[in-house]
C-alpha cells in the first residue's frame, strides 16, 4: 500500500512539472503583452525584467498553497485515499486543459482551471462518499466550501467586466492628456504620470507581489494594509520627484515605467499563481507524510491536517522557479498566446486572426448608433481637441510593417498600471480574481478608448474578444467535468485508471508538442506572399518578383496535385488543395487590404507605381481564382462519388498540366533571379499553350458526339480545360504588364 501511494507522489511531481510549463506558457501573456506589444526594450531586456521577477516571486512565496489545500473543500471531511484521487483527476486534467489552449493560442486563467478542477474532483468524491454512507443530497455542503468557492468565482468573473470599463475610461482620459505625441510634452506631464505611474506599481508590489513572501514581515504587511492612504501617497510623492530626475536626465520614463510594471506582473504572477501549478502537489506530499508517521489505513486516515497552515519546502519553490524561467525563454506556445493578445489590441489594422460573427455584429452596430448620439451632442470645440489628442501622427521615416509596435508606450504603461491598481485593491479587500482575466480585459479596453478598433477592425476584434471569454467559461465548464469524470475514473478502477490516464495526459502533450513543431516548421519555409514596403516602383517591381515566383510555384504545385487526385479519385489530395488555394487567397486579400497603406507611403515622383502594383494584383486575383475553381470542382466530382474521367481525358489533362507546369517553372525562376529579360522566350510560348488547350475541347467535342455517356465527366473537363485557358491568359497579360 505504501509503494502504490509513493508511486501517486512521484506521478504528481512529474505532473507538477508539466503543469509548471504549459502554465507559465498560457500565463506568460500577463506580463509580456505590453513589453512585446510596444516594443518599448528590447525582447531581451523583457526577457530578463520578466526572469527575474518570475525567480524572486516563485523563491520567497511560502504560504500560498491554502487555495489547494482548503479553499474549496473542506479537507476533514475526507480521507486520505479520497484525498489523493482528488489530487490527481486535478492534475491530470489542468496538464490537459491548459496544453489545449495553449496549442490554439487562447490565453485562458490557470486559476479558474484549478479552481474548478478541485470543484468537480471534490463534488464527485463527495457524492461517492455520500451514496455509500446512505447520506442525504443536502450533506453536499457539508464537503464543499461552499463560501469561499462562491466568492472566488464571483470574483473572477466580476473582474473581466471592471477591468475592462476601468481600462477604457483611464487610458481615454490618458490619451486625451498626453495625446500621441506624448514625447513632445513638457517635462512636467511626464514627471506627474511618471510619480502616478510608478507609485501604483510599487504599491501594487507591496501588496500583491511580497504577499505571503519572506521579503516582507507580516508585520510590516499588515502596516501597510491597515494604512493604504499614507502609503500612497508618499509613494507618490517620492515617484513623482524621482520621475521629474529621470525625465532631467533625458531617461525615458514611459520605458521606465513599462520595464518596472512588467517585473512587477512576472513577481506577482510567480508569487500568487505558483499555487495553480505545484500547489496540489505540495499539498498531496504533505498529506503523505502525514499519513506515513500515522500508521493508520489511507481509508480512515482524516485529512484535517490540511486545514492548517503549513509553510512550502524552500527547495521546491527554488526548483519551480528555475522551471519556470526556463519555460518563459523555451516555450514557442507562450509567444503564440502574446501573439493573440497583441494581435488584438494592435493599433494599426492588418491580417484579422477571428472571423466575425452574429454578436460582435450586432454589438458593433450598437456602439456605433450610441457614439453618433453622443457625438451630436457634444460641443463642436470639444469635439475637434478631442480628434486632435486622438489622431496619430504621420512618422518622420519609413518602418517596415514588421519593426512597428502594435501600440505606443502609453498604452503600455497604462495597462500595466490599471492591471496593478486593481490586482493590489482587490488584494486588499480580500477578493479574489484572476490576473489573466484582468491584465488581457485592461488589455482590451485600452484598446478600444485608444480607437484601434475602428470601423475597419472593430468587427473583427470584438468577435476575438467574445472568442477568448467564451473560452474562459468553456475552461470552468471543461475543467469540473473532466476532473469529475477522472475522479470517477479512478474511483472505480484505481491503478489501472490511473496508468491510463497518464498514458492519455503524456500522450496528447506528446502529439500537441510535435504538431505546434510541424506548424512552426511549416511556417519558417513555406512560400508567403509578402507586402511591399518600398515607396518607389523600382522599389515594388523588385519586391514584387519575390511574390510573382512563390506564386508561380505555389500555382504549379495546386494545379499537379489536383490533376492527379482528380485521376487517382485521391478525396485527401484534393481536399488539401482545396486548403492551399484558400490559404493563397487569404494572403492576397492581406495584400489588397494593405493597398491604402501603400499608396500613402509612395514618394511623389512614384505615385506610377501604384497602378502598377495594383495591376499585379488583379492579375494574381484572377489567376488565384482560376486555380480555386479547378480545385472546387474536382473536389465536389470526386466527393460527389461521380464516375472517373476516362483515360483518355486524364491522359490529356495530364499533358496540359505538365506542359502548364513547365512554363510556371520557367516563370519561377525568371522572378526568382529578376532575370526579366529572359521573358520574352516565355511569351513566345503563349500561343502555343493556348492552341495545345484549344486542341484538347476540340478533341473532347468531338469524342462527346460520337462515344461520351457521361454528363457529368464532360462538364467537368470541358470547365477544366477552359479555366486552364483563362489562367495562362492572366498568367501572360502579367508578364506583358513587367516587360513593359
Amino acid at each position: 500500500m505504501e509503494n502504490y501511494y509513493l508511486f501517486l507522489i512521484i506521478a504528481l511531481a512529474a505532473l507538477a512539472i508539466a503543469d509548471l510549463v504549459v502554465g507559465v506558457s498560457n500565463d506568460a501573456v500577463n506580463f509580456l503583452n505590453s513589453a512585446l506589444g510596444s516594443k518599448a526594450v528590447s525582447f531581451r531586456t523583457v526577457m530578463i525584467v520578466a526572469s527575474i521577477g518570475i525567480a524572486c516571486g516563485a523563491i520567497f512565496s511560502s504560504g500560498l498553497m491554502e487555495v489547494a489545500r482548503k479553499g474549496i473543500f473542506v479537507p476533514s471531511e475526507f480521507m486520505f485515499s479520497e484525498i489523493m484521487i482528488i489530487f490527481m483527476a486535478v492534475m491530470i486534467t489542468d496538464i490537459i486543459l491548459l496544453d489545449f489552449f495553449n496549442s490554439i493560442g487562447l490565453p485562458t486563467s490557470t486559476t479558474v482551471s484549478i479552481v474548478f478542477e478541485l470543484l468537480g474532483a471534490a463534488v464527485c468524491v463527495a457524492l461517492i462518499k455520500m451514496s455509500t454512507n446512505d447520506e442525504s443530497f443536502n450533506n453536499l455542503f457539508n464537503y464543499i466550501n461552499t463560501e469561499t468557492a462562491t466568492k472566488i468565482i464571483i470574483g473572477i468573473f466580476a473582474s473581466v467586466f471592471i477591468a475592462f470599463l476601468v481600462g477604457a475610461v483611464v487610458q481615454y482620459v490618458s490619451r486625451f492628456v498626453l495625446s500621441f505625441e506624448f514625447e513632445n510634452k513638457a517635462t512636467w506631464v511626464s514627471g506627474i504620470f511618471g510619480g502616478l505611474a510608478l507609485a501604483a506599481i510599487s504599491y501594487f508590489i507591496l501588496i500583491k507581489g511580497l504577499k505571503g513572501t519572506d521579503l516582507i514581515s507580516k508585520e510590516n504587511l499588515a502596516y501597510i494594509k491597515d494604512n493604504p492612504w499614507p502609503i500612497i501617497g508618499a509613494n507618490i510623492v517620492v515617484w513623482t520627484i524621482v520621475s521629474f530626475i529621470l525625465t532631467a536626465l533625458k531617461t525615458n520614463i514611459y520605458k521606465t515605467i513599462i520595464v518596472v510594471g512588467t517585473f512587477a506582473l512576472a513577481l506577482a504572477f510567480a508569487g500568487n499563481d505558483l499555487v495553480n501549478f505545484i500547489g496540489v502537489p505540495i499539498a498531496s506530499w504533505q498529506a503523505f507524510q502525514e499519513w506515513m508517521g500515522s500508521g493508520v489505513d489511507p481509508t480512515t486516515f482524516s485529512m484535517e491536517v490540511l486545514g492548517k497552515k503549513v509553510e512550502t519546502p524552500t527547495h521546491f519553490l527554488v526548483v519551480a522557479g528555475l522551471i519556470m524561467v526556463l519555460t518563459l525563454w523555451m516555450s514557442k506556445k507562450a509567444r503564440k498566446v502574446v501573439k493573440t493578445s497583441i494581435d488584438l489590441s494592435r493599433q494599426d489594422e492588418g491580417q484579422e486572426r477571428f472571423k466575425p460573427n452574429y454578436l460582435s455584429r450586432v454589438l458593433v452596430r450598437g456602439v456605433i448608433q450610441m457614439n453618433r448620439g453622443i457625438t451630436a451632442i457634444t460641443p463642436e470645440s470639444l469635439r475637434e481637441k478631442i480628434n486632435t489628442q486622438f489622431t496619430k501622427p504621420v512618422p518622420k521615416r519609413k518602418i517596415a510593417t514588421a519593426d512597428l509596435p502594435a501600440f505606443d508606450m502609453v498604452r503600455a504603461a497604462v495597462n500595466l498600471v490599471v492591471a496593478s491598481v486593481l490586482i493590489s485593491l482587490a488584494t486588499s479587500m480580500k477578493l479574489p480574481l484572476s490576473t489573466t482575466y484582468v491584465t488581457f480585459m485592461v488589455a482590451m479596453g485600452t484598446s478600444l478608448a485608444d480607437r484601434a478598433w475602428g470601423t475597419e477592425s472593430a468587427v473583427y476584434r470584438v468577435a476575438g474578444v467574445l472568442n477568448v471569454i467564451g473560452g474562459w467559461f468553456l475552461t470552468a465548464l471543461i475543467a469540473f467535468t473532466t476532473a469529475a469524470i477522472f475522479a470517477f475514473t479512478i474511483h472505480k478502477f484505481d491503478s489501472y485508471a490511473i496508468i491510463a490516464l497518464l498514458i492519455l495526459a503524456v500522450g496528447l502533450l506528446v502529439r500537441s508538442s510535435i504538431k505546434h513543431k510541424k506548424l512552426n516548421d511549416i511556417e519558417r519555409t513555406e512560400d508567403k506572399l509578402r507586402r511591399s514596403e518600398s515607396n518607389t516602383i523600382q522599389g515594388v517591381i523588385e519586391e514584387s518578383t519575390d511574390n510573382i515566383s512563390s506564386f508561380s510555384r505555389r500555382s504549379a504545385k495546386l494545379i499537379h496535385l489536383t490533376i492527379d487526385g482528380l485521376a487517382k479519385q485521391d478525396l485527401a489530395t484534393l481536399k488539401k488543395c482545396k486548403k492551399g488555394v484558400a490559404k493563397l487567397d487569404a494572403e492576397l486579400e492581406e495584400l489588397k487590404d494593405n493597398i491604402f497603406y501603400f499608396i500613402k507611403n509612395l514618394e511623389e515622383s512614384s505615385v506610377g507605381a501604384s497602378n502598377f502594383y495594383i495591376s499585379i494584383l488583379g492579375y494574381l486575383q484572377d489567376m488565384t481564382q482560376s486555380i480555386q475553381y479547378i480545385t472546387k470542382t474536382s473536389h465536389k466530382h470526386v466527393n460527389n462519388n461521380h464516375r472517373n474521367l476516362r483515360f483518355n481525358q486524364i491522359k490529356d489533362l495530364k499533358e496540359v498540366e505538365e506542359q502548364l507546369s513547365s512554363l510556371l517553372n520557367k516563370v519561377n525562376q525568371t522572378f526568382a533571379n529578376q532575370k526579366l529579360d529572359d521573358l520574352d522566350s516565355i511569351l513566345d510560348d503563349k500561343q502555343d499553350l493556348l492552341d495545345h488547350v484549344r486542341d484538347k475541347i476540340q478533341k473532347q467535342i468531338e469524342r462527346t458526339r460520337s462515344e461520351e455517356s457521361s454528363p457529368k465527366n464532360t462538364t467537368l473537363y470541358f470547365n477544366l480545360l477552359t479555366e486552364i485557358k483563362d489562367f495562362i491568359k492572366a498568367t501572360m497579360n502579367l508578364l506583358e504588364m513587367y516587360k513593359r
